[in-house]
């Protein structure tokens, strides 16, 4: 018998609400989106600064669940088995004992605490930036280690050394979605994958939880971390209160979901031990499911607690994937929309309708760009990057442009620039773990086949993809209510209820020119570090 539940998919620029139907497979039987806001830099008032409202992120929960009942009215709200959530990971969100912020939420892209990151951990003797000392402990109880300015600690103790009078009023340190746990049920949690995120949580087998020894090298004060709970967990009930909000029955059971990082290969189907799979939505990643932690502080990747307990993810991440394709849309091939707009504009009828289809006309233009761009490489790095280097002052380039480059070519570049990351993120993974010849691809920018097929051809694998893969987030938080209810025995078996839409072959003949470019591409971060540094250091 269907079971029907609704999953958000909580993203850095907005939300996708999705109801789904849990049968032999996961089907989506109607969504919807909504936006909010991202403050950067000069609107948060420091340099580095990344953050959202919480009231922002509630109100389009709100709205989007109610929009689904009137696009499926054939399920009631009182037919609702259950909610849960992938989200954005590695954000600041502090509350007090009534679950209110205390402050606007820093997302995963906040890069203002430098000086604590130093004075944290890369004082004294250093390997791969850190002080040996710490990084030994750190990966002693955690397998990882905090060797981003991005990573949660640094902006919590950013918050402590900065805003003393915000940091008394603490109560709990939260994540985006568990905030939204927290306002939806009233319950203080923290998912095992998130809490792990925070990289203060120990990871050895029959010590899972917050890590006391690091908490206190760090100087966390462990009375600020919630309960930690699995992701297939139910871990409360909607309040009378939330339900009147977001117009479902008081009652209905919440589910603690996961992170973005952990769901999102999930709900592509890359779940067994060896499965690799590629995200490109605003950020990005590579993704190999593995038996067993791996950590390279030499490339700033770590094998990361997931949503199965009895595996991990062997992860690298690009801050700024398919963002890019998206700063082409804005910035570049403003007159291309023009022309997509007079072409299609009166057939189009909803915002996610005109993103599909302005992915298949950009697609036309790509295509109309020989492969390798008349050799035009860029490099995706618009917020700085992540892995396999740190560098916060790292940016975008257009390297090699002549008189006879064209828009064309340029556009290209950009899909071809990220597809370039994954192949190094790729390589990278190759030297410590078996990532799998055959890739699962997902995110928004699965959606065009032109970008599969450049996928495919750079890195000579086979790029297979699944139905609605910019929905795949949802489908992997309802894969969580489906293990928890028993529905579906274990997250390994989530594979069989996901079926496989397209697979792409490499072409052999695009081999060579791409081999030429990725060269190029790899060298123009080590030539132009001392460049960033000037410019944005």
């Amino acid at each position: 018998m269907s079971k029907y539940v609704i999953t958000y998919d909580i993203g850095t620029t907005g939300i996708k609400t999705c109801l789904i139907e849990i049968d032999e497979s996961m089907r989506i039987l109607g969504s919807a989106t909504a936006g909010y806001n991202l403050y950067v830099d000069e609107e948060t008032g420091v340099k580095g600064g990344s953050e959202q409202e919480a009231d922002e992120w509630w109100g389009a929960m709100c709205c989007t669940t109610r929009e689904i009942f009137e696009k499926v009215p054939t399920v009631s709200k009182e037919q609702i088995e259950g909610i849960s959530f992938c989200s954005a990971m590695q954000g600041l969100v502090l509350v007090d004992k009534e679950g209110n912020c205390i402050r606007r939420p820093m997302t995963y892209m906040d890069q203002r605490a430098t000086e604590e990151l130093k004075e944290g951990i890369a004082h004294g003797l250093q390997v791969a930036g850190a002080d040996v000392t710490k990084l030994l402990k750190c990966l002693k109880y955690t397998g990882a280690a905090p060797l981003s300015v991005k990573d949660p600690v640094w902006k919590y103790k950013w918050v402590e050394a900065h805003e003393p009078e915000n940091f008394k009023k603490i109560y709990k340190w939260l994540d985006i979605k568990e905030y939204l746990i927290c306002r939806a049920s009233g319950e203080f949690v923290m998912t095992t994958d998130s809490a792990f995120a925070t990289l203060i949580y120990d990871t050895r087998k029959g010590h899972e939880g917050w890590c006391k020894p690091l908490c206190s090298m760090f100087n966390v004060n462990t009375d600020h971390l919630a309960e930690i709970k699995p992701c297939t967990e139910k871990v409360g009930e909607i309040t009378e209160k939330a339900a009147k909000e977001l117009g479902l029955a008081a009652g209905t059971a919440v589910y603690g979901g996961g992170g973005d990082a952990s769901l999102i290969g999930v709900g592509a189907g890359a779940v067994e031990v060896g499965d690799t799979h590629i995200y490109s939505g605003t950020s990005g990643w590579v993704g190999t499911v593995v038996e067993k932690q791996v950590v390279d502080t030499s490339t700033m990747m770590a094998a990361i607690v997931g949503a199965d307990p009895e595996s991990y993810n062997y992860f690298g991440e690009l801050e700024t994937s398919n963002k890019c394709v998206g700063w082409v849309k804005d910035h570049l091939a403003l007159d291309e929309i023009g022309v997509f707009l007079k072409r299609y504009g009166n057939a189009i009828d909803s915002l996610e309708q005109v993103e599909l289809n302005m992915y298949d006309y950009l697609e036309e233009v790509i295509e109309r760009a020989n492969p390798g761009s008349d050799g035009v490489v860029f490099t995706p790095w618009l917020h700085g990057n992540r892995c396999p280097f740190e560098d916060p002052n790292a940016a975008g380039i257009f390297f090699n442009i002549k008189l006879d480059t064209g828009k064309t070519e340029l556009i290209r570049a950009v899909v071809e620039g990220v597809c370039f990351h994954m192949r190094w993120f790729l390589e990278c993974q190759d030297k410590k773990v078996s990532t799998s010849k055959a890739v699962r691809f997902c995110g928004g920018g699965a959606l065009g086949e032109a970008t599969c097929q450049i996928l495919a051809d750079i890195l000579q694998r086979e790029i297979v993809v699944v139905e609605s893969p910019q929905n795949i987030g949802a489908v992997g938080a309802a894969a969580c209510i489906a293990v928890g209810m028993g529905i579906i025995p274990s997250m390994k078996d989530v594979k069989k209820h996901i079926p496989v839409k397209t697979t792409y072959q490499p072409n052999p003949a695009n081999k060579e020119v791409y081999d030429r470019n990725y060269k190029v591409f790899k060298n123009l971060y080590k030539c132009n570090k001392e460049n960033f540094a000037i410019l944005n250091g």
